[in-house]
């Protein structure tokens, strides 16, 4: 598989990566299976799929268990991205960026991920009650120490209709890049993880600019839409009370019927390079430039093997071109 770099510490993953939080967290439990994603893992890794992305609050805390249970036996093939700063209670997710607690989920982390270093120490979100500076400086003494090798910023991005998130997205991403800018005084930020696909491409109109310019890595987190740019799911099908998408307005059987030409679109460049929608998908997502980074969640064995060779599929100028001209996407993110 192709590498890419990752920012400003140069560390080299294979072009698409795998998020590891449908195998524990958020996406239908019932149907999680502890061996099939130990399958899925290893045939990721077999494929050149290096970046695990992984969170101590997926779970919480089951999906790095579950991750451990790999690098024990494979840790020279992967790169472990890993996160903290989200504290998960019986009725909401708070931040927290304190430094003695930060510090702790570090060690706390390594435990479970039967490592003495993390690839990439992501903070997952940024605590409005502690300056940016202070939670970055811990991280720092953290690569200080030993125990991560690069720090990275997670889950910032926009969220709304193309036509809304030329407002809010562009106010979101707005206060990311002041984070950013003052993380960057403090120690180099290595990568941003923010949404972006072919129905959420927001990102491209300054954060993905931004890292550019600056050498800073973009993981695109939910390439494939949360599953709907795959082309599996039906229209009306439903999902577990428990699935995050059974509250997402864009998987309502309406919206969902209303994007499908999204899909068709993906469908029609597939056929013709004998791939299939998830894939141009990603490829596309890959096309937006040499240090992005597409995370597909997955869990099972079928789709990283698929995910992973998006990293061979390369669009022509008239491809990408049609998938620009693709209807933007219904249905409000908020």
């Amino acid at each position: 598989m192709e590498r890419r770099t990752v920012g400003a510490a140069a560390l080299e993953v294979g072009a698409v990566g795998l998020g590891c939080m449908p195998m524990s967290w958020a996406y239908s439990t019932s149907r999680q299976d502890g061996e099939e994603s130990l399958r899925a893992v290893h045939t990721a890794l077999d494929r050149g799929t290096t970046l695990l992305d992984t969170a101590d609050m997926y779970g919480p805390f089951t999906n790095e268990l579950l991750i451990g249970r790999v690098l024990k036996e494979r840790r020279a093939d992967a790169f472990v991205s890993t996160k903290c700063g989200l504290l998960v209670g019986e009725q909401h997710i708070v931040a927290n960026g304190r430094p003695g607690y930060v510090k702790r989920a570090c060690d706390a982390s390594l435990r479970r991920l039967q490592t003495d270093v993390i690839d990439l120490y992501q903070l997952h979100r940024v605590d409005p009650e502690v300056p940016i500076e202070e939670t970055w400086g811990a991280l720092a003494e953290l690569v200080a120490a030993g125990k991560v090798r690069a720090l990275g910023l997670s889950a910032v991005g926009a969220r709304g209709t193309r036509s809304r998130a030329r407002q809010a997205g562009g106010h979101l991403h707005a206060e990311t890049l002041r984070h950013l800018a003052r993380a960057q005084q403090v120690f180099p930020v290595s990568c941003v993880q923010a949404e972006l696909s072919v129905w959420a491409p927001e990102a491209l109109d300054e954060l993905l600019p931004w890292c550019a310019a600056r050498g800073v890595g973009f993981l695109a987190a939910m390439p494939l839409g949360n599953g709907f740019l795959t082309g599996t799911l039906t229209p009306g099908s439903g999902f577990e009370p428990d699935d995050l998408r059974a509250r997402h307005p864009r998987f309502t059987a309406e919206m969902m019927a209303a994007n499908q030409p999204i899909v068709a679109g993906l469908r029609r460049v597939a056929e013709r390079h004998g791939a299939t929608p998830a894939q141009v998908a990603l490829a596309w997502t890959l096309a937006q430039g040499p240090a992005v980074v597409p995370v597909p969640g997955a869990k099972t064995a079928r789709w990283t093997a698929e995910n992973a060779g998006a990293a061979g599929l390369a669009l022509t100028d008239a491809d990408l071109a049609e998938i620009a001209e693709l209807p933007p996407a219904r249905g409000s993110w908020d």
